[in-house]
């Protein structure tokens, strides 16, 4: 058995590869994915006694696994005999170059550190970045994923999140107001406007109604005389934030058939045009 340890796979120099570092290697290396199973574990009943969001849960492991793996590196790169100082020193100049080389990669792993410790941008969260909106699946050291609602899953830099303006729709709380616009003809009856918004609102599953709390309820406002409208806004919470616009479509539809059934119209601009001609008498 002992011969069989220190057999010699690989050796050159003072770096030395026997089955017995082989062996250790992959022990450790089982060690710390159990290690961090056993972590999750933790982390997970840890965070749901305490009401802690699972962003949160998310960003402190990666820290953890970014770490351990780290230190697991090292270690092995010792077992070898690389000695890391030696390694570092040996290889600065190298290092600046890839530095300048590769400044957008460190600042994205920088960002990346920020975004887990400070957990402004959490797994779950829906925000809007350029102009898309989109679910974040996943916040790694350099990069995020993010769902759009299309369906499609963009990778993006850490360093947007730091460096742009970022709306996190999810960020105060898991509700969110929204609202949606209609017109409808001069001489309707604003007060059975206001109800049938009101109503096809209560229809609607996805849209938040409480019976204790009212400043979540929806509420209509009249909210301008407009050149051929009367102009409402109908607002509403929501939690489904990511689908809100489909949200927003059923309302539109249950709006239509309301205001079809009771006479309401909702007009179309028009204009009056006044057109003077002056008659010149032949002589």
């Amino acid at each position: 058995m002992s011969d069989f340890l220190n057999y010699t796979i690989f050796e050159s120099g003072e770096y030395k590869l026997s089955t017995g570092i082989l062996a250790t290697i992959i022990l450790l290396v089982v060690g710390v994915r159990l290690l961090l199973f056993l972590v999750m574990r933790f982390l997970t009943s840890y965070f749901k006694t305490r009401g802690i969001d699972q962003g949160r849960r998310d960003a402190i492991y990666l820290l953890i696994k970014y770490l351990i793996w780290v230190i697991v590196l090292v270690a092995i790169l010792e077992m070898i005999g690389i000695h890391v100082t030696i390694l570092i020193a040996g290889s600065a100049a190298l290092l600046v170059g890839l530095g300048l080389g590769l400044q957008q990669i460190f600042q994205d792993l920088v960002s990346g550190i920020f975004i887990l410790i400070e957990g402004t941008i959490k797994v779950n969260d829906v925000i809007e970045l350029d102009g898309m909106v989109g679910k974040i699946l996943s916040v790694n050291l350099r990069t995020s994923k993010v769902l759009t609602r299309d369906g499609i899953i963009i990778i993006v830099p850490n360093h947007k999140f730091i460096i742009e303006k970022i709306t996190n729709w999810s960020h105060n709380s898991d509700s969110t107001r929204f609202k949606v616009e209609v017109g409808v003809a001069y001489g309707s009856d604003v007060d059975k406007v206001k109800q049938i918004l009101l109503d096809c609102a209560q229809q609607q599953a996805s849209i938040m109604h409480s019976a204790t709390d009212e400043s979540q309820d929806p509420f209509v406002r009249f909210t301008d005389f407009g050149d051929s409208a009367l102009k409402f806004e109908l607002y509403f919470w929501t939690a489904n934030i990511f689908k809100v616009e489909f949200i927003k479509s059923d309302l539109r539809f249950a709006i239509d058939k309301q205001f079809r059934q009771h006479g309401i119209t909702i007009p179309f601009p028009q204009r009056d045009i006044h057109i003077k001609t002056n008659f010149i008498n032949p002589q």
